[in-house]
């Protein structure tokens, strides 16, 4: 096997698991509104979203065409230099999900591949117009226009609906956020699913594989993406889940329907003319506009100041990281220097999910109340007191801690009997 095959073959299977790391960190974009609300319990929501993913990724390729041909010069392309920009995205979606912040995977990928791109060949590589007009601006003007969106939609369904029984119109809008979380995830798939693809295509393109000329990604490079776009989904993100539906603000059904049409509206929007935009900024501002827009609801501004500085810092960070990765593996060179790349890649991706373990958050807890931060509230106590007679409540207990060799002990103390104690594993 040629070293330029092996990487080709490292370079698609990094891109898929780049895919996989956006499924479930973008989850949140999708269903975080309507977990909070009660419309959907979460695994049934992550179950439907990975579904409406995998369809959406067919729907359409104009970002994709955008990610292979609009920000970066093909002819100048290599391998090596995909794969170190992969490495920036794949890391800075990790490190975001650990904190729960839901920045941008679309950023990551980005700023990754112009990162690899500069330490290259420098800056005439980058086609800027591309990255600023494709990228910056449809950032700001989308996110500032499903903000507004929602805002207004908010209001108005409160307005309309003042003198309705709160509790009848709830349930209304709980039935009616399925549709609209079901339209986002549609729609999300239509967006991020295409920029793996733009990815890879840009790969087979730098191989030879494929014609610079050509305007469509093969067949298989679309099916396995959105595959692994749709496992990612499923398995949740729930870290990013917990912060658009319970930190930012405190999502009732009405404003959950309002954020995920506007958002499921300006994605889909982009999407048809080709604009790789953040749809995790487009469903932040949209929750954030929900907020806005219901009287008396409360903002958690401090949440949404460190997200807007989290994507403020996406695009350099993540290109710090691909141009670190080029220059270890073009430094180093032949297979060594994929090897060690690889390896490096792998280590960053233990050490984070390793850390995650801590505290964990799934699908138990992902509604949890808010205490603070993304993890306050949600440790185990050491002792929980309990009436002697009380079974069902420590069968409760029990059903709700899984086992595992990093779980924190229980320890149950009926008050009939304060000596008797039994540990419980979880």
């Amino acid at each position: 096997m040629s070293l330029d095959l092996f990487l080709l073959i490292i370079v698609v299977i990094t891109a898929l698991g780049f895919d996989f790391t956006n499924g479930f960190h973008d989850t949140g974009n999708a269903m975080a509104t309507s977990i909070a609300s009660g419309a959907l319990k979460p695994k049934a929501a992550v179950t439907m979203s990975a579904c409406l993913n995998l369809i959406g990724a067919f729907l359409s390729t104009a970002v994709a065409a955008t990610i292979a041909k609009g920000l970066v010069d093909a002819h100048l392309v290599t391998l090596e230099l995909v794969f170190a920009g992969l490495v920036g995205g794949i890391v800075w979606n990790l490190l975001t999900w650990l904190l729960g912040i839901p920045s941008s995977s679309s950023h990551a990928l980005i700023g990754g591949i112009v990162g690899a791109m500069i330490a290259a060949v420098g800056t005439h590589g980058v086609i800027w117009s591309g990255v600023v007009s494709k990228v910056l601006i449809p950032a700001v003007v989308a996110t500032v226009i499903a903000t507004l969106i929602a805002s207004v939609g908010t209001w108005l369904v409160y307005r309309i609906t003042r003198d309705v029984d709160e509790q009848k119109s709830e349930k209304v809008f709980q039935r009616g956020q399925i549709g609209s979380a079901a339209l986002v995830s549609l729609a999300h798939g239509t967006n991020d699913a295409q920029k793996t693809m733009g990815v890879i295509f840009l790969a087979l393109m730098s191989y030879g594989a494929v014609s610079t000329s050509a305007t469509l990604p093969p067949l298989w490079v679309i099916v396995s993406c959105a595959l692994a776009m749709a496992a990612g989904t499923y398995t949740g993100g729930w870290r990013i889940i917990r912060t658009l539906g319970k930190g930012l603000v405190e999502i009732k059904p009405p404003q959950g329907m309002a954020a995920e049409s506007a958002a499921a509206s300006v994605i889909l929007l982009s999407s048809h003319f080709g604009y790789s935009l953040s749809t995790t900024q487009v469903a932040t501002g949209s929750v954030l506009g929900s907020g806005v827009g219901k009287p008396g609801a409360q903002v958690r501004w401090s949440v949404a100041g460190r997200m807007v500085s989290a994507w403020l810092v996406t695009l350099p960070m993540a290109g710090g990281v691909g141009a670190g990765a080029y220059g270890i593996v073009h430094g180093i060179g032949g297979y060594l220097g994929i090897g060690v790349g690889v390896t490096l890649l792998i280590t960053a991706v233990l050490a984070i999910w390793l850390r995650s373990r801590r505290a964990r958050i799934d699908h138990h807890n992902v509604n949890a109340e808010w205490e603070g931060s993304l993890t306050g509230g949600l440790s185990t106590p050491s002792h929980v007191p309990l009436p002697a007679d009380a079974p069902l409540v420590e069968q409760a207990l029990r059903s709700a801690f899984e086992t595992g060799p990093e779980a924190p002990q229980l320890t149950i103390v009926p008050t009939g009997d304060a000596s008797a104690r039994e540990t419980i594993r979880s």
